[in-house]
């Protein structure tokens, strides 16, 4: 077949090869090195992110990623200090208004070039877009998307009950809940019991209430809402979780529970699409679980967004241009993409990826059906997880 080259895509090659103009030619002339922090270290987020430092390095590059676990302040004071000592990484895990706030802090790089060439800012959300490019230029990319507010229900714990119905709003939710405590399901919900588990069922209530009051309360921080009846009615309800949950567990991780939770000890999780990678890098099954939007009283999804990108930092040395350059290409693969979500749960930032074949779950598609119809009825709103960041799942 012969090819055929436009003067469109003749102008945006000659843009790529211009935008980061040292980047892009030293990539030939050096081997591409890659300086990275993030928090992932351990589990399916380890896994992945492992994943794709290999194909960092069969694409001829030095993949030098530096791990810093916990709470999102520990790998913040590392990131501050190697800014303060002139050493940035050439690209750092970041979300949400953060990156532009950190942008303030450094010098970042433009990618407006290579994003054009790939037409990526084509297949990814508008309202997400922004997020990554304050300013009105791309300096980081987003690599994946999450739900903070879905809803894992546990299959021994539905047989328990004799249900077969996903809840859709917090009465079902209720009711199926008392019929799991009924059925012989010790605890109907499972939690670890650290503030962001706490606090995630709070989101997810009163997003599932109204996520009008969410977006004015937690996004805003709008006294008359924060002091509202949608605030109460999801601190009532957030006190019906509480009475299904195990009361001697404290502050400890989710996956502390994942056992009880698929022999059915325990019955739902309300859990970031993240839990879908933790479970299956548990070793357990796709079949011993169901996962579907959270609760919603309007019975439409609500889908509170939390999308994990990395940032790009200036640097002066050849190899680490080069190395940013093959980085952004490979965060903007839908190849790449599909390898990392499907290793960690999440579903792809890419609005082009087809989750129809193999390698997806029936709760991905569930998750990417969510974002879809939560985009067209204005019911996708921004976590907390990417308003204010507190520790990754």
């Amino acid at each position: 077949m012969p090819i055929t080259t436009t003067r469109r895509r003749l102008l945006a090659g000659s843009a790529a090869a211009l935008a980061l103009p040292a980047i892009a030619r030293a990539q030939g002339a050096v081997k591409p090195r890659l300086t990275a922090i993030s928090q992932w270290s351990a589990g399916s987020d380890g896994a992945a992110i492992t994943a794709l430092g290999k194909k960092f390095e069969e694409k001829g590059g030095v993949w030098q990623h530096s791990p810093v676990p916990g709470f999102t302040t520990e790998m913040m004071n590392k990131l501050r200090a190697q800014i303060i000592a002139g050493d940035p990484p050439a690209c750092s895990q970041l979300k949400g208004p953060e990156i532009a706030a950190w942008s303030k802090i450094a010098p970042t790089v433009d990618l407006d070039a290579v994003v054009a060439a790939a037409g990526y800012e084509k297949v990814v959300a508008p309202d997400l877009a922004k997020l990554h490019k304050p300013g009105g230029k791309w300096i980081a990319l987003p690599l994946q998307i999450y739900s903070t507010n879905m809803l894992f229900l546990s299959r021994r714990a539905m047989d328990k009950a004799k249900a077969d119905k996903i809840p859709v709003t917090w009465a079902d939710f209720n009711d199926l809940a008392e019929k799991m405590k009924s059925g012989g399901v010790a605890y109907p919900v499972a939690n670890g019991g650290t503030r962001p588990d706490d606090g995630q069922k709070f989101e997810a209530a009163l997003a599932g209430i109204s996520p009008i009051a969410y977006r004015a309360a937690i996004m805003n921080l709008e006294k008359k809402t924060l002091e509202g009846p949608e605030i109460k009615a999801a601190f009532a309800q957030v006190r019906k979780i509480a009475d299904w949950m195990d009361p001697n567990v404290g502050a400890q991780h989710f996956s502390t529970n994942l056992k009880r939770f698929i022999d059915g000890d325990m019955g739902m999780m309300i859990m970031g699409g993240w839990a879908q990678g933790v479970l299956r890098n548990a070793g357990f099954k796709l079949e011993d679980f169901i996962i579907a939007p959270g609760p919603s009283d309007n019975a439409k999804p609500v889908f509170l967004l939390n999308a994990d990108a990395f940032i790009f930092w200036q640097r002066k040395e050849p190899d680490l241009q080069a190395g940013q350059t093959l980085m952004a290409q490979l965060v903007m693969d839908p190849a790449i993409q599909t390898m990392y979500s499907q290793i960690t749960g999440s579903i792809p930032v890419r609005t082009d990826v087809d989750l129809s074949g193999e390698g997806w779950s029936d709760g991905q598609r569930r998750t990417a059906a969510a974002l879809k119809d939560a985009i067209a009825s204005n019911q996708a709103v921004l976590a907390s997880r990417t308003i204010w960041r507190r520790k990754t799942g």
